[in-house]
């Protein structure tokens, strides 16, 4: 296609979809053809914007990876100046503070970049998350959804191990590892043509808050309210923590709940709960929810057990 005209090109292979396949498989190639445009656009216009507002001295080639859509688009053309397993480092990173706060971190098993499926990450996750389904389950979801903002190449995770046995437990050999979620490759959120909403059963979607949604100082609280649901952010030194707003003992509200030092007292029932340790009380867990804290910007996720009874 050397010397080719690429839009020409592209028009006649939109017209021969439309003469072997029909009128709708033509229509749904043009939304197609119409949808990459506008993804390569907008990573254009970042692109020249970003270098534009760079300051001065500083290095293009970091300044463009420092923008998610940017840096994906270098990942997609192998132009990225960091491999696939720096930036899973970086991302790993960047969830080990919400980690030990479940009691658990995670470390890198392998990497199969030859799997019929795609790229998989292996990786070892350590911890008990404090004995808590939906803790585990808060901490997978956070690790993939770093995975992917970082290294969107990955198509899989695999665990090799989830938890660690209590003491004095023998462990089950044929426990096995269990699957992660399984992360397929996405765009950035505000990139155009993100994917819809995820349906029942799938991963969570994951909101961006802005600062007069957060706790403004170390042992505060604050509510925050996304798509209906009542979110509990409390900030302690060094990290914050999203629940959800509601007592798992009593079902009441804990927005006006006092927090003492690191644990939360619900008004009506008067449980305590530990923040720091993944909402950990003498009968019950508090529901925490995914959360990543990175560059100034906070992403939680609303999995759809927020919609259920406590």
């Amino acid at each position: 296609m050397a010397g080719a005209d690429p839009g020409a090109r592209i028009g006649e292979l939109l017209d021969r979809l439309g003469r072997e396949a029909g009128p709708q498989a033509r229509e749904t190639a043009d939304e197609l053809v119409r949808s990459v445009v506008e993804f390569y656009g907008e990573g254009l216009a970042r692109t020249v914007r970003l270098l534009r507002t760079a300051p001065a001295g500083s290095d293009p080639l970091a300044v463009l990876t420092a923008d998610e859509l940017v840096g994906d688009l270098l990942i997609l053309h192998d132009l990225h100046p960091e491999d696939t397993m720096t930036r899973v480092g970086r991302a790993l990173d960047k969830v080990r503070p919400y980690l030990g706060s479940h009691s658990g971190d995670v470390e890198v098993a392998g990497l199969d970049a030859e799997t019929p499926e795609g790229p998989t990450l292996r990786l070892r996750l350590r911890g008990s998350c404090d004995g808590c389904p939906s803790s585990t389950q808060t901490v997978r979801w956070t690790i993939e959804e770093a995975v992917a903002r970082l290294a969107p190449e990955i198509a899989h995770i695999e665990v090799e191990g989830v938890a660690e046995a209590p003491a004095g437990v023998a462990e089950d050999p044929a426990a096995g590892g269990q699957p992660l979620l399984q992360i397929q490759p996405h765009p950035p959120a505000d990139a155009p043509g993100a994917p819809p909403p995820a349906a029942d059963g799938e991963p969570p979607r994951w909101h961006t808050l802005a600062a007069p949604a957060l706790p403004a100082r170390d042992h505060a609280t604050r509510v925050a309210d996304v798509e209906g649901n009542a979110l509990l952010l409390v900030r302690l030194p060094g990290n914050l923590y999203a629940y959800r707003d509601r007592c798992p003992g009593c079902g009441a509200d804990l927005r006006t709940a006092p927090l003492d030092g690191e644990f939360l007292s619900c008004a009506e029932c008067a449980a305590r709960f530990d923040v720091r340790h993944a909402g950990r009380g003498e009968q019950a867990h508090l529901e925490p929810l995914p959360l990543l804290e990175e560059e100034g910007a906070v992403r939680v996720a609303l999995p759809e057990l927020l919609g259920a009874g406590p």
